[in-house]
């Protein structure tokens, strides 16, 4: 059986948007794209339904962009115990109150099962000063915890 990765919406952003002039989003998106090209089918990937909401706000366009990129992706549920972890996850991670849904992201990731939780958002999620605390009170909630990764992290050999 595949490993199974959550993709946060920054993947299908990314996967999503125009080419970026700015040379570090460029090479996010390039990279995001190779991963999607080269690895996507080696893995079970999933998102969740605040990825389908993340993804449907701002411009029309846009909006109608990511939701192509999600079309056939599996969606995972929002459930109790997710958002309980998702408490504890700010607390014991000492995050700060708007990142109440990064944390629900990765509590979702855990309590179902994900292997990987691949994001571009390294402020709150694939932070390696986080990472510990977020493991830990994973663990202590009873759950592994996703390993919180980039693209280029996930590439293989």
């Amino acid at each position: 059986m595949p490993d199974r990765v959550y993709l946060e919406t920054s993947i299908i952003s990314y996967l999503a948007a125009h080419p970026s002039r700015d040379l570090i989003t460029a090479a996010r998106q390039q990279l995001t794209h190779e991963w999607w090209s080269r690895r996507r089918r080696d893995f079970e990937v999933y998102v969740s339904e605040i990825v389908i909401a993340e993804a449907a706000a701002g411009d029309a366009d846009a909006a109608r962009r990511r939701a192509q990129w999600m079309e056939g992706i599996p969606s995972l549920k929002i459930s109790d115990e997710a958002t309980a972890l998702a408490g504890q996850l700010v607390r014991a991670a000492r995050l700060p109150d708007r990142a109440a849904v990064d944390a629900l992201h990765i509590s979702l990731a855990a309590c179902c099962g994900m292997q990987y939780l691949l994001t571009w958002n390294s402020t709150h999620i694939a932070n390696a000063e986080f990472r510990p605390r977020v493991e830990r009170a994973c663990r202590d909630g009873g759950y592994e915890p996703p390993v919180l990764c980039t693209p280029d992290e996930l590439m293989g050999v």
